[in-house]
């Protein structure tokens, strides 16, 4: 899906979304990222819903979110609550939805000036590694 957000200069909009990859101001990743509103991309080192630990949500602490959008792939899933527990500790609060939808989601608050991350998990068979 082909996203036509405004202009928003600064921001990290997401541009378009397809089911084994997700572009960022012009670079296409297919794997998963952690998208800050402002700021550097990074990778998100976590390749299937399954492997997901506590460990992938603390490293988003770093970014100082105030929320965290979390795409959890193809289809709606939501992390135990002991995963998240760093955010929800920090008082950061968490929504999970699938990664479509994230990414629409994702898009309006940072136009919104929001402080917020996409954590945007990219299962895919096809490796790790962005072009």
């Amino acid at each position: 899906m082909k996203f036509q957000p405004d202009k928003m200069d600064g921001v990290n909009a997401v541009q378009a979304h397809t089911p084994d990859s997700i572009t960022i101001l012009g670079t296409t990743w297919r794997q998963s990222v952690l998208v800050p509103s402002r700021g550097q991309v990074l990778t998100w080192d976590c390749r299937s819903f399954d492997e997901l630990e506590a460990e992938h949500f603390e490293t988003i602490l770093a970014l100082e979110p105030e929320l965290v959008i979390f795409g959890s792939g193809r289809k709606l899933r939501f992390p135990a609550p002991a995963l998240c527990r760093a955010l929800i500790q920090q008082r950061v609060g968490i929504e999970s939805m699938d990664t479509g939808a994230a990414c629409r989601t994702y898009n309006i608050l940072v136009s919104e000036g929001r402080r917020v991350v996409g954590a945007f998990l990219i299962e895919s068979d096809r490796g790790p590694g962005h072009l």
